[in-house]
């Protein structure tokens, strides 16, 4: 994940003052040092430190720190504002125009994932808005782009406008406008060209495609692996085009989080969404606040209630609580459950998404195996369904069968029958917290 190694900078930072009861000018002066130099580290626009470090050095010594009952905790909660504030605030919404279909240009630079972030949008669009988009090929001098935007509306069947690369970009830009009018569209997405460099040749071209579109949005797509490029580059589309957001791409890799940090400061152009990784559906609406708590250290949990709400079952939700208010839970709704969890994405992205999850000693490194997920996968399906029911009639030939079976040793099914056990006593006791809570009105699981 981007902004690990700032992460780890800052939170160690704040750890140290956090549970102060009483805050100096000179603790503050010291933990602003650290914190200068993580951001700096992390790629951040020296300018957007300098600024971000007076800001919050002159709220963190004001008077409604010093002479708070946790100082402490107040400095932080000073250094999440400005973090937040620093990346915009709050969420910057996409554009609906009063008149569809809504025109959203897409530019960039060649390699920073435009076409793909255009298909990946169109799907975000479809799926969370319910809207009805039109895909445009207007990328006519690379090789291979108007069949790469084929492609990926095939795989997502979804409409592309495309005349082919001997048209000129304005006329297909002008005749998909019309398309998308006469076949009710809601967005149309144009895919514009990208150059290795910024040149005069393609910003007229992009002028002139934005003049006969006249375009709600215009999305820059920046691939945050060049950091402090990556600002630079939307520092000089934003004085050409009049940029309405950034598309940040590759924030899953092993990035320092700078261009993050410094966009929206140096070019007061809002980040709208950001690319989490190769899948079709991993583009999220960028939440300031939500990604300074993860910054920080102090989770996610908004977007992870979002990730469940898209994916998880509502009524096998209400089923599995069932079972377990009457200890039924078996083999079988364990393997429904892995299913469904896997649905949300990566494990370990997801842990990062629980609040304190840092502190957990040793969660840190933990390296989250899909593969063995799969292994116990493969034991339970392995099973007859009487074994799925009810572990306690597996002997010792049965259990030979089923390591055989998936591939797996008895060792590994044992262990797998010993952590079923575990979370079943786990269970009944949550259960049990849950009952007492709801007759004093109190403790309640999420999503229950």
């Amino acid at each position: 994940m981007a902004f690990e190694g700032l992460a780890d900078r800052l939170q160690q930072t704040l750890q140290r003052i956090r549970g102060k009861g009483k805050v100096t000018e000179a603790d503050v002066k010291e933990m602003m040092r650290e914190v200068r130099l993580a951001l700096l580290e992390a790629d951040v626009n020296f300018k957007v430190v300098k600024d971000f470090i007076k800001r919050v050095s002159e709220r963190a010594v004001g008077q409604d720190v010093m002479q708070s009952l946790t100082p402490g905790q107040q400095v932080v909660k000073v250094v999440q504002e400005e973090l937040t504030a620093l990346m915009g605030g709050e969420q910057s919404k996409i554009a609906v125009s009063n008149r569809p279909p809504t025109v959203i240009m897409m530019v960039g630079l060649q390699g920073a994932g435009k076409t793909t972030t255009t298909g990946k949008l169109a799907n975000l669009l479809r799926k969370k808005y319910n809207r009805k988009p039109l895909l445009v090929a207007a990328d006519i001098y690379r090789p291979a782009a108007i069949k790469q935007l084929e492609t990926l509306g095939k795989q997502l069947s979804m409409p592309v406008f495309s005349l082919g690369d001997k048209v000129s970009p304005v006329e297909i830009a002008r005749q998909a406008i019309q398309h998308a009018r006469d076949e009710h569209h809601d967005y149309v997405l144009i895919d514009t060209a990208g150059r290795l460099h910024i040149d005069e040749a393609l910003m007229d071209e992009l002028q002139q495609v934005k003049e006969i579109t006249k375009p709600d949005e215009i999305f820059l797509v920046v691939d945050a692996m060049t950091g402090q490029d990556a600002v630079n580059v939307a520092q000089s589309f934003h004085e050409q085009l009049g940029l309405t957001g950034v598309v940040l791409t590759k924030l899953d890799g092993d990035t320092r989080g700078g261009a993050a940090l410094s966009i929206k400061a140096v070019t007061n152009t809002p980040i709208k969404f950001v690319g989490l990784g190769e899948k079709l559906d991993a583009l999220e609406p960028f939440h300031p606040e939500r990604m300074a708590s993860r910054i920080l250290g102090m989770g996610d949990v908004l977007t992870l209630i979002e990730k469940a709400q898209a994916t998880v079952d509502a009524e096998k939700a209400k089923e599995l609580e069932q079972k377990m208010r009457t200890q039924s839970f078996t083999l079988d709704d364990f393997l429904d459950q892995l299913g469904q969890v896997r649905k949300l994405g990566p494990l370990d992205e997801l842990l990062g998404m629980l609040p304190g999850a840092n502190k957990i000693k040793g969660l840190k490194d933990v390296q989250v195996d899909e593969k063995q997920i799969g292994r116990v996968e493969a034991i339970i399906r392995s099973m007859t369904m009487a074994e799925r029911e009810n572990p306690d009639i597996l002997n010792a030939s049965r259990k030979r069968r089923i390591a055989k079976g998936s591939g797996t040793t008895v060792p590994e099914l044992n262990r797998l029958l010993k952590q079923f056990e575990e979370m079943k006593k786990m269970m009944k006791m949550m259960t049990g917290m849950q009952q007492k809570g709801k007759k004093k009105g109190g403790f309640k699981f999420p999503f229950m």
